[in-house]
């Protein structure tokens, strides 16, 4: 059955030109790039063009109108393509909750990076669940790009890496997110080509890094080390990558870094640097090598900065030891065998460098809920895009081996699988030819005889080398319309993928599958004195490459010498395994396209070259799927799952599941366009959103429905209960009416009486009240409001004649004083033990904007009569924490401050993490809290000097000392007169602050004697907190001077050798 009729289709859906051709495609992109629209949609997918510039169309304003887009009433955007995926997951749009994915595809270069990011940042506004948790994840990019980005010839932030992103929802909730990384590109810690730079951590760090820093770690001048090719940068950009290092530093702290974890980190960067300018020369004695003069110093300083010996360091670089029926056999290293080495370490360490800090995310961003919840999940997959260099090696295989899946998993959900349902259903259907890329698929997958599958068995040859794989490559795949033997001399092939030819150097391909690292060189670092590095060798790789810290690998004797001959995985088989679980992963999600054009090769706003937007057409196949899109339909529910869907817009009850049920269904709405087919319903992608509008319009009535059937039955039980009360009342007055005229009757009666006077009854004494401990507590009153607030007679009852409503049994209040006591002694507990020292100022006191323990009421009503933008903070008396109380326009503010375990300060919803209290003050002086930005001006100060608001911290407030031999702090005199009716408390803060009296007289001897406390003006670490070092600090120290010595030395002899040229020249006859 057909349902005539058409429906104009949105402004902006290429899936509306009349004239589908390359031309008016190309066009239509092309004007609506040059009015800066740079999103188009080809009906439910979405197509962007990189502007290479910041336009305004991500604030605050434009993400909530893009909350529940209707689509044709909004442009094109990428936040539209968020809200579509989540509240698809959420069940909304036509279909039951289910898992979505969004793929993000394109060549490098076309801004997926970027689109990632704004997909993140709107599906965490969509949730809105005001919890640290979304800020965290939103740290996770930039983390990820200052290590697995760097500078290319195609992209000045190539995504080096790949990675897909789960995010966990319970209901509309983010409760966790979860990592993976796919191929980071290794060999660019040691070589880059012409035009291209290594990771952007490396140069972050020499920009960001104040002095004392760089000494710290070992680092010199940047122009001194090979790994960065000696390049730095202009002062502009300079600058720039200072402002990166302190969001990356910021980006730790947020997601939970520990302080000495991020120092360890950066001294095993600062050991690949340093081991990159080891250097080793021919020993004419053995035929051996040894290590250059020039190069001991750096040798020294990469020992140093891994924490290992020296001479163990230097036995792995220059030799290999193996043990052959219990002889121990020594083999010295040629020289190119020497520098293979050195480059596999750095290599090998910063990789499961990036791979700790992937698992410790997932880690730290785990969801904490009930296992038998049940979780539905977002997906977004940001991976590199298709590669065609000058020169392409291994890398670029694997990568545009990923964009050949992507490829084929976009034609099986576009043409196949949509196509193969016309089929089935026997519906009239044009068959629309797609290019299909299966056989290249083949050609590099398949087993036992696909590309990967000889590398790997080449792999295995101890003899192999690069020509015997390329000459195997040849003469496996000769006739392959896919494969084409090199040429000339270059030993290589070509591949023709579907974006093109692509001719491959396979040079160096047989290594880098390898993988190896050198003997003993793993034992090393699991002994190294670094525990991260130590952590990081122990660690097992799973299958996929991934490293699984907690994951230790069983070490068996003599297990050193063939780590790499027992290695199960190859890097080419670990990539292939990886990319088989995101397939599987994509597979069993909904997913949503997002294609990333690059309007020009040059990277310059505003220019559109169009042989290069036409070649991206083409190979992405967007004219066939504009065609697909307009005259398919990709929306495609069986009868059982619309009628269960939408059997509610029939209104009545028990709806059969049945293809009469669902065309009553459609008859009863306006709907054109849609098919009935023999086993299901065809619709276009409109037409969700059209049910969806008729189900929220039920839905909308049932709530009205609820809303004053609800309010009929509160303000009956409402009317009921006062009727009860005055009742009661009334009752209780006329017994006391008759009480009265009783007593005055009994008088009455007595006076009549005629009898002798008898003596009156001596008076007892006033006995004390004493109260049982037994007998529970009277329940307690609401308080009124705060002043800020007028009273109402919902606070309180205010006529004392009118009986009060019991709050609960006299067993539960208990209970609730209780809890309310533990937890408020807990908490000033944990301020004492933890914070008293972190928030006294060098004075010994405290901050006069700290108010103790104070309560919601009591802050509002100190800052009733302050001026705008007075604050205070106070401890909170239910968690461990802080509040930040706000003097706003016309009412007060309360921000939560969280405290994370990595001891960093945090607003709610901020995206700032602080190393201490005073700074988070000092900081939100200059800058306005989100989301209404306010700045914090006047603090609060104490209501008298006398008279403190917080009593039970007040004894810990400490004088500067006067003298060497100062009395400790309980023989001293307590600032404010001390309370007799709480000898305990008093005691106990004695205690406690004798304890904190000598702990911060010991960490002040301490600090004295070394440099200045560690202060990074980029993470904002608060000046006078303790130090975190290398573990091997001095030795690191001793290797710079070495360095330096010997540079200088070189240099005054260069100078000498000059001076002593010049004079002979003055001498010699001409």
């Amino acid at each position: 059955m057909v349902s005539l009729g058409q429906r104009r289709p949105p402004p902006g859906d290429l899936a509306s030109l009349s004239e589908l051709d390359e031309a008016s495609l190309l066009g239509g992109l092309r004007e609506r790039f040059l009015r800066q629209q740079v999103y188009t949609d080809i009906g439910d997918i979405l197509v962007a063009m990189n502007p290479f510039q910041p336009l305004p169309l991500y604030g605050r304003e434009v993400s909530e109108q893009y909350r529940h887009p209707q689509r044709g009433t909004l442009p094109p955007h990428i936040f539209a393509v968020a809200s579509r995926a989540y509240h698809a997951m959420l069940g909304h749009r036509g279909g039951g909750p289910r898992s979505q994915c969004i793929v993000i595809s394109g060549e490098s270069g076309a801004g997926k990076t970027e689109s990632t990011k704004l997909l993140l940042q709107h599906i965490m506004n969509l949730c809105k669940g005001n919890s640290q948790l979304e800020q965290q994840i939103l740290q996770v990019n930039p983390l990820l790009e200052a290590f697995g980005n760097a500078q290319t010839v195609m992209n000045d932030n190539s995504s080096r890496f790949g990675k897909y992103i789960q995010l966990r929802f319970q209901k509309n909730t983010v409760r966790g997110a979860k990592l993976s990384e796919y191929l980071l590109e290794k060999s660019r810690v040691v070589q880059q080509d012409t035009g291209e730079r290594n990771f952007h951590i490396f140069y972050y760090m020499f920009a960001g890094l104040s002095s004392e820093e760089k000494e710290m770690y070992g680092l010199l001048d940047p122009s001194l080390y090979r790994y960065i090719s000696g390049r730095f940068g202009t002062q502009d950009v300079a600058q720039r990558w200072k402002q990166k290092y302190q969001e990356v530093c910021n980006a730790l702290d947020m997601v939970g870094f520990q302080e000495q974890e991020q120092v360890d980190m950066q001294a095993i960067l600062a050991g690949v640097l340093s081991l990159g300018n080891v250097t080793f020369e021919p020993e004419e004695r053995n035929g051996s090598v040894k290590v250059s003069e020039a190069s001991r110093g750096w040798l020294k300083a990469a020992a140093g900065q891994f924490g290992v010996q020296e001479d163990e360091l230097l036995k792995c670089l220059i030799c290999t030891m193996s043990v052959t029926r219990g002889e121990q056999i020594q083999r010295f290293h040629t020289q190119q065998q020497a520098e293979d080495a050195r480059d596999s370490i750095a290599k090998v360490a910063y990789g499961r460098v990036f791979g700790w800090i992937v698992c410790k995310i997932n880690e730290l961003l785990a969801e904490n809920v009930d296992p038998e919840v049940e979780l539905s999940e977002i997906g977004i997959l940001d991976i590199f895009g298709f590669e065609n260099f000058a020169v392409n090696r291994f890398e670029q295989l694997c990568i545009n081996l990923a964009n050949e899946q992507l490829q084929h998993f976009f034609n099986h959900h576009i043409f196949q699988m949509e196509q193969a349902a016309y089929k089935e259903e026997e519906l009239p259907w044009e068959t629309i030819t797609f290019n299909n890329n299966e056989p290249i698929l083949n050609l590099l997958l398949a087993k036992p005889l696909g590309l990967l599958s000889l590398l790997d068995e080449q792999s295995a040859f101890p003899q192999a080398t690069d020509k015997t794989l390329v000459d195997k490559l040849n003469s496996s795949f000769k006739g392959n319309l896919h494969f084409q033997p090199g040429r000339g001399r270059v030993l290589g092939f070509s591949i023709i993928h579907y974006a093109g030819k692509v001719q491959y150097t396979a040079g160096g391909f047989l290594e880098k599958n390898r993988d190896t690292l050198p003997a003993n060189v793993r034992g090393l670092f699991i002994n190294s004195i670094t525990p991260l590095l130590s952590l990081l060798f122990t660690a097992t790789i799973s299958r996929t490459g991934t490293l699984m810290p907690h994951v230790k690998a069983k070490i068996t004797p003599g297990a050193d010498d063939k780590f790499n001959s027992t290695r199960k995985q190859s890097a080419g088989a670990q990539f292939r395994h990886s990319l088989m679980m995101l397939m599987e992963r994509m597979y069993s999600a909904n997913p949503h396209f997002v294609r990333c054009i690059k309007p020009n090769s040059q990277k310059e706003p505003g220019v559109v070259d169009s042989q290069v937007v036409l070649l991206q057409l083409r190979y992405n196949g967007l004219l066939e799927t504009i065609r697909i899109r307009r005259d398919g339909f990709s929306w495609r529910p069986s009868f059982e799952e619309f009628a269960e869907r939408y059997g509610i817009l029939l209104v009545k009850p028990h709806v059969s599941l049945t293809k009469e049920s669902c065309l009553e269904i459609l008859q009863s709405t306006d709907l054109t366009g849609w098919i009935c087919g023999k086993s299901r319903l065809f619709f276009k992608y409109w037409h969700q959103e059209q049910l969806a509008k008729y189900v929220e319009r039920l839905e909308g009535a049932a709530v009205l429905i609820q809303k004053v059937f609800r309010g009929f039955r509160c303000r009956k039980s409402y009317l009921k209960l006062v009727a009860e009360l005055r009742a009661q009342a009334q009752r209780l007055q006329e017994e006391a009416e008759r009480e009265r005229s009783r007593q005055l009757a009994v008088e009455a009666e007595a006076q009549k009486r005629i009898s002798l006077p008898v003596p009156m009854p001596r008076k007892r004494r006033p006995q004390p009240c004493t109260h049982s401990p037994d007998k529970s507590p009277q329940p307690p009153v609401p308080r009124p409001r705060s002043k800020l607030t007028e009273s109402t007679p919902f606070d309180n009852f205010l006529d004392p004649s009118v009986p009060r409503p019991v709050l609960g049994t006299e067993e539960q209040t208990r209970e609730e004083v209780k809890m309310r006591k533990c937890k408020r002694g807990a908490t000033i507990r944990w301020f004492k033990e933890t914070q008293a020292r972190k928030v006294m100022q060098d004075d010994g006191a405290f901050p006069s904007w700290l108010h103790g323990m104070i309560s919601r009421r009591e802050a509002e009503n100190l800052l009733i009569d302050k001026p705008l933008g007075c604050f205070l903070v106070r401890i909170s008396q239910s968690r461990p924490g802080y509040t930040l109380t706000y003097r706003g326009e016309g009412r007060c503010r309360h921000y939560m401050i969280e405290m994370q375990p990595n001891a960093r300060y945090v607003i709610l919803g901020e995206d700032r993490a602080h190393a201490s209290l005073t700074e988070l003050v000092r900081y939100h002086q200059t800058v306005g809290i989100q989301p209404f930005m306010e700045i914090l001006t006047v603090p609060c100060g104490q209501k008298s000097n006398e008279s403190l608001d917080y009593e039970e911290l007040e004894c810990l407030r400490l004088g500067p000392p006067e003298a060497e031999g100062e009395a400790p702090p309980e023989e001293q005199p307590c600032p404010s007169r001390p309370s007799p009716s709480r000898p305990a408390l008093q005691s106990g803060a004695a205690a406690v602050l004798r304890h904190v009296w000598f702990r911060r007289t010991k960490d002040c001897q301490k600090e004295e004697s070394l440099d200045k406390s560690r202060t990074k003006p980029s993470s904002g670490k608060e000046i006078g907190s303790q130090r975190a070092f290398p573990r091997l600090h001095s030795s690191i120290c001793l290797a710079m001077q070495e360095i330096q010595q010997f540079s200088s030395t070189t240099l005054n002899t260069s100078v000498q050798n000059g001076c002593q040229a010049l004079s002979i020249e003055d001498v010699e006859p001409k």
